[in-house]
């Protein structure tokens, strides 16, 4: 089903000093898990009430319980291990760093829900229709089947994926039985299959891009086998990467967009368009017409307030090549994919998602 929402977000919102100080003091035993638990949850409401002021259609906790938009995953499985992936940054500061990531380093095993601390919380607060987030299996494909670690304890990457599957897909119907109307998928190593470094760096390894993407879609897929259907939205978020303004992939979406608009069985796709590196509008004329394309115009990289003018054009370029009632539109990416943040302030982060708020008001009256 298309989604019924206009003004979208994608998840993650700035953290406050206090909040980000208390999980280092929680991290360091200095503070108790119920002080913690309690400032989560007022900072969360904070953000709740903020949101409902901007005019936002659909509502986050910020991912404020996290220390970034992936870490849920090992904290509520055991198997995994610390790693580090080499990431090629771009914009402030850019340059070669190593990312944190998770590698499997044993059998894998759900201790607990993903977003047990999250969605029932959630429920209870937020004032109106809500999103959880979790990763996608397609992540983990790239950044965690690690050879000489993963291979002890699996075989193959599929047998890996089968696992990560069952976790999620059990998440899944654990969200739909409380309720969860809408859940994203986050997916940023999609944006490595129409990098032309990545995909050439995939070639190197005597990896085919082109198959490996076949994989990376067939796994999130398989998420969806045996889960209702028409009580949820599926939305999958295609990052090209978010840590203190920077991002790591870049390349329009025509070497994805038939195998991925075609055959990924979700209900919208969060696509980044906020600068020239996404190419143009032009894939979109293969997304299915029972799909929504929310369009990820205004940046969360920086401060400056996006053009109303210029985003009402651009929604119109796109709806060149697909229905205008198809598509919907959000900022690129979260504010803070990891805890330390994007480089804008507070009231930059408010000031964006009301002009999201009303470009959708003025193009979808």
């Amino acid at each position: 089903m298309k989604s019924p929402f206009r003004a979208e977000q994608v998840g993650s919102l700035l953290r406050p000093d206090a909040l980000k100080k208390a999980r280092i003091g929680f991290a360091q035993g200095a503070l108790p898990e119920a002080e913690l638990r309690a400032l989560e949850d007022q900072t969360i409401l904070d953000a709740l009430a903020h949101q409902r002021s901007t005019g936002i259609d659909v509502y986050t906790d910020g991912e404020m319980r996290r220390s970034s938009w992936l870490s849920d995953m090992a904290e509520a499985v055991n198997g995994f291990v610390a790693d580090r992936v080499d990431l090629e940054w771009h914009g402030p500061g850019g340059g070669k760093e190593a990312s944190t990531a998770y590698a499997g380093g044993s059998k894998l095993l759900k201790v607990r829900k993903l977003t047990a601390h999250e969605l029932p919380f959630l429920k209870r607060s937020a004032p109106g229709p809500f999103k959880i987030t979790v990763p996608s299996p397609s992540n983990f494909m790239i950044a965690s089947y690690k050879r000489g670690v993963t291979d002890k304890y699996y075989s193959s990457r599929a047998d890996f994926l089968s696992d990560i599957v069952g976790i999620l897909r059990d998440e899944v119907a654990w969200m739909q039985s409380e309720g969860a109307a809408y859940i994203q998928f986050d997916a940023p190593y999609y944006s490595f299959y129409f990098d032309p470094r990545q995909r050439d760096r995939m070639k190197a390894e005597g990896l085919d891009p082109d198959r490996e993407l076949e994989h990376a879609i067939a796994a999130d897929n398989a998420v969806f086998h045996g889960v209702s259907r028409d009580r949820s939205i599926f939305a999958l978020h295609i990052c090209r990467g978010n840590s203190r303004s920077r991002w790591y992939t870049e390349g329009s979406y025509d070497a994805i967009a038939e195998k991925l608009f075609g055959s990924l069985d979700v209900d919208a796709f969060l696509l980044e368009y906020d600068s020239e590196r996404s190419g143009s509008f032009a894939p979109l004329r293969l997304v299915p017409r029972t799909k929504t394309v929310v369009l990820g115009l205004i940046t969360t990289k920086e401060s400056q307030l996006e053009s109303p003018e210029v985003l009402q054009r651009r929604i119109d370029e796109a709806a060149q090549y697909i229905p205008l009632e198809n598509l919907a539109v959000s900022t690129q990416c979260g504010f803070a994919s990891t805890a330390p943040g994007n480089l804008l302030s507070m009231d930059d982060q408010w000031r964006k998602l009301e002009l999201v708020a009303q470009t959708a008001r003025k193009v979808w009256k």
